[in-house]
């Protein structure tokens, strides 16, 4: 079988491809990235990018599984379309079954709204393709042990609200990813992958007080202060306002939920918020 990871030079994709090589199984892989050079490792890599839909579509050929992972372009409006792009070119290009890497709490949204694009990636897969898998990922533990590092020097923790999230890690990610991949019967499923327990902003600077060994505290700030205070550490508007959309998310508790996806796709228990915490170079 030929498996392709479309993305397979960001840290997922990375992630993602030394869990199906790890595994061993005797499958194809194929690393499709825009700078496929770049990619290291015994596997095929072609050429794709998603601004560039008539190269994915060669980029996609003779593929039975494909994993789309969205980019990471925050502009609003942009990643919608890319997405989409990517899932019309595996289309043309016959994908087999095509697996799309989407976020927790999808909703209908429109541009700018940061959740339009997994949105729109979410109906235009459904729509069109006959065998599909969606893979939900809850907010990256890493993502938030970089919030709290950079926040170590004033030792505040801020949201605008109790920010309920089952904080997953990329690697745990990445394992059910793969898993889902080699497997069969995950057609026209939806899975949520999170982590083992939901934080809320206080419970989450509590174990950040407990793990690094300096005090955390958590604040719920308005909406305002947070942009001021984003803007004024220098941070470009597009990702001010995309912090803003996730904090929203968190507080509108798109985050809060459980699930046992990862262990069932993975074949392993996910680690712990506090585990990933600790695991940070101090």
């Amino acid at each position: 079988m030929q498996i392709g990871v479309s993305g397979a030079g960001g840290k997922l994709g990375k992630a993602v491809v030394s869990e199906l090589l790890a595994r061993g199984e005797g499958h194809g892989i194929v690393g499709i990235s825009r700078s496929p050079e770049k990619l290291e490792g015994g596997f095929d890599k072609r050429e794709g990018d998603y601004d560039r839909p008539e190269g994915l579509v060669q980029a996609y050929q003779g593929l039975d599984r494909l994993l789309i992972i969205p980019s990471a372009d925050l502009r609003p409006g942009v990643r919608g379309v890319q997405t989409k792009a990517a899932i019309d070119a595996a289309l043309k290009a016959g994908v087999g079954q095509i697996f799309l890497v989407s976020a927790a709490g999808t909703r209908e949204a429109a541009v700018p709204a940061l959740y339009e694009s997994y949105w729109t990636a979410e109906q235009a897969l459904i729509g069109s393709a006959s065998r599909w898998t969606i893979l939900r990922m809850n907010y990256y533990a890493e993502s938030m042990q970089e919030e709290i590092m950079m926040s170590s020097e004033r030792g505040v923790l801020v949201g605008l609200g109790a920010e309920r999230v089952a904080y997953a890690s990329r690697d745990d990610m990445a394992a059910a990813l793969a898993g889902a991949l080699v497997s069969d019967g995950h057609s026209g499923a939806i899975y949520d992958m999170t982590g083992p327990e939901v934080l809320t902003g206080e419970q989450r600077a509590a174990i950040a007080s407990d793990v690094l060994g300096r005090p955390f505290s958590f604040a719920v700030i308005e909406e305002e202060q947070l942009r001021a205070a984003m803007s004024l550490a220098g941070l470009p508007d597009v990702v001010v306002a995309a912090m803003v959309d996730i904090k929203k998310t968190f507080a509108a508790g798109y985050f809060d939920v459980v699930t046992g996806d990862i262990e069932r796709l993975s074949g392993r228990k996910p680690r712990s918020f506090r585990d990933v915490l600790a695991a940070t170079p101090v």
